[in-house]
């Protein structure tokens, strides 16, 4: 009798490449649809080993929401899906292989697939202007948001020990480029966090702050009906918030911030929103483009490269109702491009007929600050607070993870009892860090050699955040040593001051200059 060997078919992968909202929602929902079928194999490739809820972003740089409570673990998302964390270096279409370096380490290693969606999203764009890459903050990622707030905290420090008012005034004026919904978000969240701050720093006032947007366009908020753009610029001008209409930036140098129409801003602080482009692996594939993204068919699958799939912001996806136009990059149409791609991929698997993709907007939210916002909800508008409280109803809705809810909604309801923290605990520019002084390249002054009893002498560090004071002592000298009056260092933060002896401190024997 022969026995027949039967031989067991190999698994199908589908990769997914990106962490946004279109990449993780294809794969939540490829996880559901082939929950019962061994043979497949899931894949997400992300930056980050998280999800960030971008809609909120701009509430982590106003300190209105801990940066921790608007990303959930990718891990704790996807049960069954296999997360890499991880950059997309190439993308090789014909050999059906993608290339990603992992960790920290830059591990290359290459990820064969039966079946690709390319989530990739898009990157800042800084259309190549002098100085905007190197100097301006963009709102992009989380790091971004908590670099932004880093920032604003610096230099409200420094700015309430600057002396010289023309370096204090660029310190205190914010300039954000860009009227769309990231921009005005942004602006109203930075203006109220700023007046919020200003009773903590007693040598300034609201007459030195000047916070500034500049929009191309008439009016705010184009996405947006112009009577609730109009509405918006009304309520921010009514709270300090100055607006240049009809230019653009053109340069920024270390402490101005050129405009095309030739006005020109005293400022080391501008926040760029004013254009994203798709990922630049987008550009290197052999596939049909449109606008810069990936051409998809109405079932978001990439012509002539029948096993691969386009969703989110790197993809124009056509809108079957109006022809010639694509559907927004929003994050509700990437949730639903993610819905989709997945029945599909799944119906390919299963051998089922594909279904379209087509959605109509639902609403359009924007929140101005101070519980004021506007809405445009299946084409009726709103404002004031009713728009405010359904934006943060539907978003929070929306949020993943029943306690990232919990812990935004406590949050909230922390922030009308208590005023904002202005405690400056991450900052990623190591170079204006003052947690870590650089003496190498910032070196603090050495005391004189000679000063007479009770003179002191201040130095402070380039940014004026560190103040160290050092003073002769009248305490008696040690025996069998000569007479020198001890070195105190005083290091003066939030009007508290703890003063240090050299010559009494077990750790410290050295002088102050080199012991910095």
């Amino acid at each position: 009798m022969i026995a027949r060997v039967t031989r067991r078919p190999r698994q199908k992968r589908i990769v997914i490449l990106g962490g946004g909202f279109g990449g993780v929602y294809a794969a939540i929902h490829l996880e559901k649809l082939l929950e019962r079928q061994s043979a497949v194999e899931i894949c997400l490739v992300s930056h980050d080993n998280f999800f960030l809820f971008t809609p909120m972003l701009h509430e982590v740089a106003a300190s209105d929401l801990e940066m921790t409570n608007i990303v959930n673990p990718l891990r704790k998302l996807l049960h069954k899906v296999e997360v890499l964390v991880g950059d997309v270096h190439q993308i090789d279409l014909s050999a059906k292989r993608v290339s990603i370096s992992r960790s920290f380490r830059n591990h290359p290693q290459q990820i064969g697939y039966d079946h690709l969606v390319i989530a990739l999203g898009s990157v800042t764009n800084f259309y190549n202007l002098p100085g905007i890459a190197e100097l301006a903050v963009p709102m992009k990622s989380l790091s971004d948001a908590i670099r932004l707030r880093a920032q604003i905290l610096r230099h409200l420090e420094e700015a309430n020990s600057e002396c010289n008012p023309i370096d204090r005034q660029s310190l205190l004026t914010f300039v954000v480029a860009g009227g769309g919904f990231a921009g005005v978000e942004t602006v109203a969240a930075l203006n109220d966090f700023l007046r919020q701050a200003l009773p903590f720093y007693p040598n300034l006032c609201e007459e030195m702050l000047r916070v500034m947007l500049v929009h191309s366009g008439p009016v705010i908020l184009p996405e947006l009906c112009q009577d609730l753009g109009r509405y918006a610029q009304k309520v921010l001008a009514r709270r300090g918030v100055e607006i240049r209409f009809n230019t653009r930036v053109k340069s920024m140098t270390e402490g101005n911030v050129s405009l095309v129409d030739g006005l020109s801003i005293p400022t080391r602080n501008l926040v760029w929103t004013a254009g994203a482009v798709p990922s630049p692996l987008i550009f290197s594939l052999p596939c049909p483009k449109k606008q810069g993204r990936l051409l998809v068919n109405q079932f978001l699958q990439v012509p002539d490269w029948p096993n691969v799939w386009a969703v989110g912001d790197c993809a124009f996806v056509p809108d079957i109702r109006n022809p010639g136009k694509s559907h927004p990059r929003t994050a509700q149409h990437a949730i639903r491009e993610g819905n989709i791609v997945a029945q599909n991929i799944a119906a390919v698997l299963l051998r089922r007929p594909l279904k379209s993709f087509s959605f109509k907007t639902i609403g359009l939210f924007a929140s101005i600050g101070r519980r004021i916002g506007v809405a445009r909800i299946f084409g009726f508008n709103f404002s004031g607070f009713f728009a405010w409280w359904m934006w943060r109803t539907v978003y929070l809705s929306k949020l993943p993870g029943l306690d990232k809810k919990v812990r935004v909604a406590f949050d909230w309801t922390l922030d009308l009892l208590f005023p904002k923290d202005v405690c400056a605990v991450h900052d990623f520019d190591r170079r204006r860090d003052f947690h870590r002084q650089d003496h190498t390249t910032n070196p603090v002054p050495p005391p004189p050699r000679s000063m007479a009893p009770g003179q002191r002498q201040r130095a402070s560090s380039r940014f004026g955040r560190l103040i160290i004071t050092t003073s002769a002592s009248n305490s008696p000298s040690p025996p069998n040593t000569k007479e020198k009056p001890a070195r105190w260092l005083t290091v003066t933060a939030s009007r508290r001051s703890k003063a240090i002896s050299p010559a009494s401190h077990p750790r410290a024997p050295m002088p102050i200059a080199e012991s910095l």
